[in-house]
């Protein structure tokens, strides 16, 4: 994955420093969303009405990964392909959009390292999955457009733009 452009957002009223002196890596970031248990899925149907659920995921080698039945994230995805996730580990804040597209029976390496991902549920006694649930889609696949992160708010509020291909 290319590394994204990092900058500040431009927010007035908020103290969001204008240099990039301070700004987080993407290292940080990409850390947090590998580490974290709940993320906060966000979707919106065509009409517009906003989803909002907490749920597990795999973040791999700069994509998130989730999988489900047939409920109503999915559905929103379906009909309007933008998503939104966030994690928080106290004051430190990882936010990430972009568009998910649904996978099936994804091929080897990929299938194991989404898996990988997965691992921590496993651990902790939760959840172990599986690739047999992806034989017919219910997985998604979330590529970045842009994310925000930052762990003292407003001073190292920094914004990650990705190359779109």
């Amino acid at each position: 994955m290319t590394e994204p452009r990092v900058d500040r957002p431009h927010i007035p009223g908020y103290g969001i420093p204008k240099t990039l002196k301070g700004t987080l890596p993407w290292s940080w970031a990409q850390e947090r969303l590998e580490r974290a248990m709940v993320y906060w899925l966000a979707t919106a149907g065509t009409g517009g009405a906003p989803h909002l659920i907490p749920i597990w995921g795999s973040w791999v080698d700069g994509h998130w990964y989730v999988e489900g039945g047939p409920t109503r994230w999915q559905r929103n995805l379906r009909e309007n392909p933008q998503l939104a996730i966030k994690v928080e580990f106290g004051d430190e804040v990882v936010s990430v959009e972009g568009t998910a597209r649904e996978l099936v029976a994804p091929a080897e390496p990929l299938s194991s390292a989404i898996l990988g991902g997965y691992a921590k549920y496993k651990t902790a006694g939760l959840y172990e999955a599986s690739a047999s649930h992806w034989a017919q889609g219910g997985l998604w696949e979330l590529t970045p457009v842009k994310a925000f992160a930052w762990s003292v708010f407003p001073t190292d509020m920094t914004r990650f733009r990705f190359p779109t291909e």
